[in-house]
């Protein structure tokens, strides 16, 4: 099975203030671009040729995983951005504010780990197997499904990112970050879990 590079769900403008057509740019077309080219070559012959993207995180090591995983990373990430107004729905607004307290004491414990995430990586709202919200962060590839946990939201740390806007302001990035986040991505995530 051939991978694809998913298509941005919204145009390469959409996101501007918070995120420039140069950083859609050079961090879709030609970074999350690599990871499918990159995947699609290391698994012909092998077992995963034939398997999900999904099943290939789950099973994989070393550069196949790296690349399979940078790229399950990335869709998740594009689809929790949106140009739109949205909302949380009731069942996430009741779950994040019966775990955190709040929705800002939420929103600040997680840009707090986000800006103190060391080197590259992701940041995540996941449900884990007792359906209990946490906040986790994962270096470089990570991925929570290979520790059992659904991913919810995720931000990416990665400097290409954000350095073509904020260089290295990694808090200017997430505070323009949150103001795109896709609360019906993460809401349907949390009624599909």
């Amino acid at each position: 099975m051939k991978h694809e590079l998913m298509e941005l769900p919204f145009g390469y403008d959409a996101l501007e203030p918070h995120m420039s057509r140069e950083t859609l740019t050079y961090h879709h077309d030609k970074h999350h671009q690599t990871y499918v080219t990159k995947l699609n070559g290391l698994i012909v012959g092998t077992k995963f040729e034939s398997l999900s993207l999904v099943d290939i995180v789950k099973e994989s090591d070393g550069g196949i995983f790296n690349n399979a995983a940078q790229i399950y990373n990335h869709d998740f990430f594009w689809n929790s951005i949106t140009p739109n107004d949205t909302k949380m729905s009731t069942q996430l607004e009741k779950k994040i504010e019966d775990t955190f307290d709040s929705i800002d004491k939420f929103k600040e414990e997680f840009l707090t780990k986000a800006t103190t995430h060391f080197g590259s990586g992701w940041v995540w709202l996941v449900l884990d197997k007792s359906q209990n919200l946490k906040i986790v962060s994962t270096t470089n590839a990570g991925v929570p499904l290979t520790k059992g946990l659904t991913p919810l939201l995720t931000c990416d740390v990665w400097e290409h990112a954000y350095y073509i806007d904020f260089r290295n302001v990694r808090p200017d990035y997430l505070s323009n970050w949150w103001s795109i986040i896709n609360w019906d991505f993460v809401s349907q995530n949390l009624t599909n879990s």
